[in-house]
């Protein structure tokens, strides 16, 4: 049985590929491999993503959550030099793709590591993430009640989630769970996902 992507550890033997790819229209090449999510292409929702998110604050602080090898991670580090990029992941290999390919395309202030060991008074401007909605609601719900509301006022959550996979369902919880300081919204729908805004008032 394969491995999940959100293994810590992973116990396969890694094997290493090459990927050439397109992060908001600049054409790179990265490191993957397997035991990390989407480790063979660029997932369909982490590019919806990326096509519908914004332009990223110049500066401040920006999470990607559940990074996996760092394609939201480069983007936010392309999209903005001068944005401190902090990437977390569960999944040890997962991190260091992410590092490796932050260091091959110059991007100094991406970085990614365990959620541990970001500093607990860090706030973000802005927060990315292709959640992992595979580890269960439970959990799921857990993740983002931990991180969306360390978002400054102003803050703003870009989240993609499958139609099928409860996107609808999500946006009400994180509206019943957050509460009035937030405001949920879809913004968007394509291919079957949905792009949910979180943003702090």
């Amino acid at each position: 049985m394969a491995e999940q992507y959100f293994a810590e550890n992973p116990q396969a033997k890694e094997r290493k590929r090459e990927l050439d790819i397109t992060l908001r229209g600049r054409d790179i090449s990265v490191a993957t491999a397997n035991a990390v999510f989407s480790g063979d292409h660029l997932d369909r929702a982490t590019r919806i993503l990326l096509d519908e998110a914004p332009q990223a604050p110049s500066e401040g602080n920006a999470l990607d959550l559940g990074c996996g090898w760092g394609p939201i991670a480069l983007a936010l580090g392309f999209d903005s030099p001068d944005l401190d990029v902090w990437a977390v992941d569960v999944n040890e290999r997962a991190i260091e793709l992410t590092n490796e390919n932050a260091q091959r395309h110059g991007l100094s202030r991406v970085r990614a590591l365990k959620a541990e060991q970001i500093p607990e008074d860090m706030q973000f401007d802005v927060i990315w993430s292709n959640p992992p909605i595979r580890i269960g609601k439970e959990a799921l719900d857990a993740l983002l009640a931990k991180w969306l509301p360390r978002l400054v006022p102003g803050g703003e959550a870009w989240l993609v989630v499958g139609k099928n996979l409860g996107a609808d369902s999500l946006q009400k919880r994180l509206a019943a769970s957050l509460g009035e300081s937030y405001e949920v919204t879809r913004d968007s729908t394509s291919g079957g996902f949905r792009i949910l805004r979180v943003a702090r008032l």
